[in-house]
């Protein structure tokens, strides 16, 4: 999986009036949760934009000093008004834990029913998967090269990888319907 490096500097004060210093001098404050210890720390907002503004999963190794940590980013608070980052907390990553993530999910080939005039319909964007760090997938991919009008795929459809996805197996990812002028000229047909 993809990783985003970022550097924070170790915070003294820990409080509201500390946090809002932070926010003025352009970081943001955060706190690394799932080690030993909790290490509370300010990150310059425009390091965590690779991060945070895409669609696609990834890791964040995060350089304390002289440790490198390799992380996830586990909760992320706006303000409500302005839309500015307010916090972060991130998640310590270990070889041998299990942790849980959201993956995009990533269509490919062309589906049939589309090619005939049927609208595709994606309900899932993102699957929660449940992984050791090594087999955590950038994307999980959905085959729609089979998918006919009508027709749709759930989750239980997936191939079997070194991860588990947690959704619920009856859950829709993606479907093809029929499309209005798809319909109008079945209707059209069925009159003659």
């Amino acid at each position: 999986m993809k990783t985003i490096a970022i550097s924070g500097s170790p915070r003294e004060n820990v409080g509201k009036r500390d946090a809002k210093e932070l926010r003025y001098e352009g970081k943001v404050p955060a706190v690394l949760y799932g080690g030993k210890e909790q290490a509370h720390f300010a990150v310059v907002i425009t390091e965590l934009k690779d991060a945070i503004y895409t669609p696609e999963a990834n890791f964040i190794e995060i350089t304390l000093g002289t440790q490198k940590i390799k992380a996830i980013i586990k909760e992320l608070q706006f303000h409500p008004l302005t839309d500015l980052l307010l916090h972060v907390d991130f998640l310590q990553l270990f070889d041998d834990k299990e942790i849980l993530m959201e993956i995009p999910v990533k269509l490919t080939g062309t589906s049939p029913g589309v090619k005939m005039g049927g609208k595709m319909v994606q309900k899932l964007r993102k699957l929660r998967v449940r992984a050791f760090p090594k087999d955590m997938p950038q994307a999980v991919e959905v085959s729609i090269a089979k998918l006919e009008v009508g027709n749709l795929f759930r989750v239980r459809d997936l191939a079997k990888g070194n991860y588990a996805i947690t959704n619920t197996p009856e859950d829709t990812i993606v479907s093809v319907g029929m499309s209005r002028a798809l319909k109008q000229a079945e209707q059209e047909a069925n009159k003659k």
